[in-house]
Protein backbone atom coordinates (compact mmCIF):
# COMPACT_ATOMS: atom_id res chain seq x y z
CA UNK A 1 0.00 0.00 0.00
CA UNK A 2 1.68 3.12 -0.73
CA UNK A 3 1.52 6.66 -2.96
CA UNK A 4 2.69 6.44 -6.61
CA UNK A 5 5.19 8.63 -8.02
CA UNK A 6 3.59 11.22 -10.61
CA UNK A 7 7.30 11.49 -12.40
CA UNK A 8 6.90 8.20 -13.55
CA UNK A 9 7.95 8.06 -17.38
CA UNK A 10 5.11 6.01 -18.47
CA UNK A 11 1.95 5.18 -17.15
CA UNK A 12 2.14 1.73 -17.69
CA UNK A 13 4.66 -0.79 -15.79
CA UNK A 14 7.74 -1.70 -18.42
CA UNK A 15 6.47 -5.30 -17.08
CA UNK A 16 3.09 -4.57 -18.33
CA UNK A 17 3.97 -2.89 -21.89
CA UNK A 18 6.28 -6.43 -22.08
CA UNK A 19 2.91 -7.97 -21.14
CA UNK A 20 0.82 -6.35 -23.94
CA UNK A 21 3.51 -7.22 -26.76
CA UNK A 22 3.40 -10.63 -25.75
CA UNK A 23 -0.12 -11.35 -25.33
CA UNK A 24 -0.68 -10.27 -29.02
CA UNK A 25 1.77 -12.87 -29.35
CA UNK A 26 0.12 -16.31 -27.49
CA UNK A 27 -1.21 -16.58 -23.88
CA UNK A 28 0.59 -18.74 -21.60
CA UNK A 29 3.38 -19.21 -22.81
CA UNK A 30 5.41 -17.25 -25.63
CA UNK A 31 6.91 -18.97 -28.73
CA UNK A 32 8.34 -17.30 -31.63
CA UNK A 33 9.00 -20.29 -33.38
CA UNK A 34 8.18 -24.52 -33.93
CA UNK A 35 10.01 -26.06 -30.96
CA UNK A 36 10.11 -29.99 -30.40
CA UNK A 37 8.94 -31.06 -26.42
CA UNK A 38 11.91 -29.86 -23.98
CA UNK A 39 13.26 -32.87 -22.40
CA UNK A 40 12.89 -33.08 -18.46
CA UNK A 41 14.94 -30.34 -16.87
CA UNK A 42 16.63 -30.92 -13.85
CA UNK A 43 17.48 -27.57 -12.00
CA UNK A 44 20.94 -26.24 -10.90
CA UNK A 45 21.95 -25.82 -7.20
CA UNK A 46 19.94 -23.18 -5.93
CA UNK A 47 22.76 -20.64 -4.63
CA UNK A 48 24.36 -18.61 -6.45
CA UNK A 49 21.24 -17.90 -8.30
CA UNK A 50 23.39 -16.15 -11.18
CA UNK A 51 26.25 -17.88 -12.57
CA UNK A 52 29.76 -16.22 -12.65
CA UNK A 53 30.44 -14.38 -15.96
CA UNK A 54 32.85 -16.16 -18.87
CA UNK A 55 33.22 -16.24 -22.27
CA UNK A 56 30.50 -18.10 -23.56
CA UNK A 57 28.42 -16.34 -20.85
CA UNK A 58 29.10 -13.19 -22.51
CA UNK A 59 28.87 -13.94 -26.23
CA UNK A 60 24.87 -16.11 -25.22
CA UNK A 61 24.43 -12.15 -23.30
CA UNK A 62 24.81 -10.65 -25.89
CA UNK A 63 22.86 -12.65 -28.10
CA UNK A 64 20.18 -12.65 -25.70
CA UNK A 65 20.39 -8.66 -25.70
CA UNK A 66 19.75 -8.78 -29.51
CA UNK A 67 16.96 -11.21 -30.06
CA UNK A 68 15.17 -9.53 -27.07
CA UNK A 69 15.10 -6.10 -28.97
CA UNK A 70 14.31 -8.01 -32.43
CA UNK A 71 11.36 -9.08 -30.82
CA UNK A 72 10.11 -6.44 -28.74
CA UNK A 73 11.74 -3.36 -30.26
CA UNK A 74 12.66 -0.68 -27.70
CA UNK A 75 12.28 -2.10 -24.30
CA UNK A 76 14.45 -0.44 -21.28
CA UNK A 77 16.56 -3.24 -20.79
CA UNK A 78 18.81 -2.43 -18.12
CA UNK A 79 20.59 -5.84 -17.69
CA UNK A 80 21.20 -9.31 -19.04
CA UNK A 81 22.06 -12.33 -17.16
CA UNK A 82 22.81 -16.42 -16.99
CA UNK A 83 21.15 -17.98 -13.96
CA UNK A 84 21.96 -21.41 -12.48
CA UNK A 85 18.54 -22.86 -13.44
CA UNK A 86 18.95 -22.55 -17.15
CA UNK A 87 17.27 -19.42 -17.68
CA UNK A 88 18.45 -16.01 -18.55
CA UNK A 89 17.46 -13.11 -16.04
CA UNK A 90 16.25 -9.71 -17.89
CA UNK A 91 15.92 -6.62 -15.86
CA UNK A 92 13.68 -4.26 -17.30
CA UNK A 93 13.16 -1.20 -15.63
CA UNK A 94 13.01 -2.38 -11.75
CA UNK A 95 11.36 -5.68 -12.77
CA UNK A 96 12.91 -8.89 -13.52
CA UNK A 97 11.51 -11.42 -16.49
CA UNK A 98 12.99 -14.46 -17.62
CA UNK A 99 13.92 -15.83 -20.94
CA UNK A 100 15.56 -19.04 -23.02
CA UNK A 101 18.80 -18.31 -25.14
CA UNK A 102 17.25 -17.71 -28.34
CA UNK A 103 14.26 -15.65 -26.93
CA UNK A 104 11.56 -18.04 -28.03
CA UNK A 105 9.99 -17.78 -24.48
CA UNK A 106 9.23 -15.38 -21.51
CA UNK A 107 8.87 -16.17 -18.11
CA UNK A 108 6.70 -13.30 -16.31
CA UNK A 109 6.51 -14.49 -12.71
CA UNK A 110 8.71 -15.75 -9.10
CA UNK A 111 11.19 -18.57 -9.40
CA UNK A 112 10.89 -20.48 -6.31
CA UNK A 113 14.08 -23.35 -5.24
CA UNK A 114 11.72 -26.19 -4.43
CA UNK A 115 14.14 -27.47 -2.14
CA UNK A 116 14.27 -24.36 -0.16
CA UNK A 117 11.06 -22.48 -0.85
CA UNK A 118 13.12 -19.67 -1.20
CA UNK A 119 12.26 -17.11 -3.60
CA UNK A 120 15.26 -16.68 -6.13
CA UNK A 121 13.42 -13.78 -7.90
CA UNK A 122 12.51 -11.81 -4.82
CA UNK A 123 16.56 -12.40 -3.47
CA UNK A 124 17.21 -11.11 -6.63
CA UNK A 125 15.05 -8.35 -6.51
CA UNK A 126 16.38 -7.38 -3.44
CA UNK A 127 19.63 -7.24 -4.36
CA UNK A 128 18.99 -5.10 -7.24
CA UNK A 129 17.25 -2.31 -4.76
CA UNK A 130 19.54 -2.38 -1.79
CA UNK A 131 21.08 1.18 -1.44
CA UNK A 132 24.59 1.88 0.84
CA UNK A 133 22.36 3.48 3.82
CA UNK A 134 25.67 5.58 4.97
CA UNK A 135 25.69 7.35 1.14
CA UNK A 136 22.83 8.58 1.75
CA UNK A 137 22.28 12.70 1.60
CA UNK A 138 20.88 13.05 5.41
CA UNK A 139 20.98 16.94 4.95
CA UNK A 140 18.05 16.51 2.73
CA UNK A 141 16.10 14.71 5.12
CA UNK A 142 14.29 15.62 8.48
CA UNK A 143 16.73 13.57 11.94
CA UNK A 144 14.35 12.77 14.68
CA UNK A 145 16.28 10.57 17.59
CA UNK A 146 14.26 8.47 19.81
CA UNK A 147 16.27 7.17 22.67
CA UNK A 148 19.48 6.04 22.01
CA UNK A 149 19.18 6.18 18.37
CA UNK A 150 21.11 2.80 17.82
CA UNK A 151 19.17 1.54 15.25
CA UNK A 152 18.47 3.53 11.58
CA UNK A 153 15.95 4.05 9.27
CA UNK A 154 15.30 6.36 6.17
CA UNK A 155 11.87 6.76 4.88
CA UNK A 156 10.75 8.76 2.08
CA UNK A 157 7.00 10.86 2.35
CA UNK A 158 4.19 12.18 0.70
CA UNK A 159 2.84 15.10 3.25
CA UNK A 160 -0.70 14.54 2.17
CA UNK A 161 0.07 10.56 1.83
CA UNK A 162 -3.11 8.20 3.89
CA UNK A 163 0.20 5.07 3.85
CA UNK A 164 2.32 7.24 5.17
CA UNK A 165 0.01 8.29 7.96
CA UNK A 166 -0.76 5.28 8.79
CA UNK A 167 3.04 3.98 8.60
CA UNK A 168 3.59 7.10 11.56
CA UNK A 169 0.75 5.88 13.32
CA UNK A 170 2.55 2.51 13.45
CA UNK A 171 6.10 2.96 14.45
CA UNK A 172 4.83 5.81 17.04
CA UNK A 173 6.39 4.66 20.26
CA UNK A 174 9.02 1.99 18.68
CA UNK A 175 12.21 3.29 20.80
CA UNK A 176 16.20 3.61 20.59
CA UNK A 177 15.41 4.99 16.73
CA UNK A 178 16.65 7.51 14.33
CA UNK A 179 14.21 8.06 11.91
CA UNK A 180 15.46 10.35 8.23
CA UNK A 181 12.39 11.42 7.58
CA UNK A 182 12.95 12.46 3.08
CA UNK A 183 9.75 14.35 2.25
CA UNK A 184 8.96 13.99 -1.16
CA UNK A 185 6.16 15.98 -2.51
CA UNK A 186 4.58 14.12 -5.53
CA UNK A 187 0.36 14.03 -4.74
CA UNK A 188 -0.54 17.66 -5.52
CA UNK A 189 0.58 21.03 -5.15
CA UNK A 190 -0.34 21.28 -1.50
CA UNK A 191 2.05 18.40 -0.29
CA UNK A 192 4.49 20.81 -2.08
CA UNK A 193 3.32 23.72 0.09
CA UNK A 194 3.37 21.65 2.92
CA UNK A 195 7.00 20.30 2.65
CA UNK A 196 7.91 24.01 2.30
CA UNK A 197 6.65 25.03 5.38
CA UNK A 198 7.93 21.90 7.30
CA UNK A 199 11.12 22.91 6.02
CA UNK A 200 11.23 26.12 7.26
CA UNK A 201 9.76 25.69 10.70
CA UNK A 202 11.93 26.04 13.47
CA UNK A 203 11.68 22.44 14.85
CA UNK A 204 10.81 20.27 11.64
CA UNK A 205 10.54 17.05 13.07
CA UNK A 206 7.99 18.16 15.34
CA UNK A 207 6.05 20.13 13.24
CA UNK A 208 6.36 16.88 10.80
CA UNK A 209 5.23 14.52 13.13
CA UNK A 210 2.18 17.77 14.40
CA UNK A 211 0.67 17.42 10.90
CA UNK A 212 1.34 13.40 10.14
CA UNK A 213 0.56 12.24 13.78
CA UNK A 214 -2.25 14.98 14.94
CA UNK A 215 -3.42 16.70 11.67
CA UNK A 216 -1.85 19.98 12.74
CA UNK A 217 -1.42 22.20 9.82
CA UNK A 218 2.03 23.71 9.94
CA UNK A 219 2.27 27.10 9.52
CA UNK A 220 2.73 28.71 6.13
CA UNK A 221 6.37 30.17 6.10
CA UNK A 222 8.78 31.09 2.99
CA UNK A 223 12.65 29.95 2.94
CA UNK A 224 14.80 28.02 0.24
CA UNK A 225 13.37 24.68 0.31
CA UNK A 226 15.92 22.18 -2.08
CA UNK A 227 12.38 20.42 -3.66
CA UNK A 228 14.25 19.68 -6.87
CA UNK A 229 17.25 17.80 -4.96
CA UNK A 230 14.63 15.86 -2.84
CA UNK A 231 12.80 14.43 -6.53
CA UNK A 232 15.76 14.24 -8.01
CA UNK A 233 16.86 11.93 -4.76
CA UNK A 234 13.79 9.86 -4.92
CA UNK A 235 14.44 9.44 -8.43
CA UNK A 236 17.97 8.50 -8.51
CA UNK A 237 16.88 5.53 -5.69
CA UNK A 238 14.20 4.47 -8.58
CA UNK A 239 11.49 5.28 -5.22
CA UNK A 240 7.88 4.77 -7.16
CA UNK A 241 5.79 5.66 -4.32
CA UNK A 242 5.61 6.71 -1.14
CA UNK A 243 5.95 5.36 1.69
CA UNK A 244 9.54 3.81 0.87
CA UNK A 245 11.55 2.50 4.04
CA UNK A 246 15.01 2.27 3.78
CA UNK A 247 16.68 0.13 6.17
CA UNK A 248 20.30 0.34 7.82
CA UNK A 249 21.63 -2.83 6.03
CA UNK A 250 20.22 -1.26 2.80
CA UNK A 251 16.84 -2.90 2.19
CA UNK A 252 13.83 -1.55 1.10
CA UNK A 253 10.41 -1.78 1.75
CA UNK A 254 6.92 -0.04 0.13
CA UNK A 255 4.22 0.87 2.02
CA UNK A 256 2.74 1.32 5.46
CA UNK A 257 4.29 -2.33 7.19
CA UNK A 258 3.03 -2.78 10.16
CA UNK A 259 4.46 -2.23 13.35
CA UNK A 260 5.72 -6.15 14.09
CA UNK A 261 7.15 -6.11 10.90
CA UNK A 262 8.99 -3.09 10.95
CA UNK A 263 10.46 -3.96 14.18
CA UNK A 264 11.52 -7.47 13.09
CA UNK A 265 13.42 -5.66 10.32
CA UNK A 266 15.42 -3.38 12.30
CA UNK A 267 16.87 -6.16 13.97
Amino acid sequence: MRSQLKFNLNPLSVKTACAVLLTSLSIGVFAQTPVSPPAATTLAAPSPALQAPNASNETAIVNVQKKFIERFGNMPVKNVRPTSFGLFEVQLGNDLIYTDADVNFIFDGHVIDAATRRDLTQARLDELSSVDFKSLPFDLAIKQVRGDGKRQVAIFEDPNCGYCKKLRQNIDGIDNLTVYTFMLPILSDDSTQKVKNVWCAKDRGTTWDNWMLMGVTPPKLDCDVPIQKMLDLAKSLQVQGTPAIFFAEGTRVPGAISKEEFEKRLQ
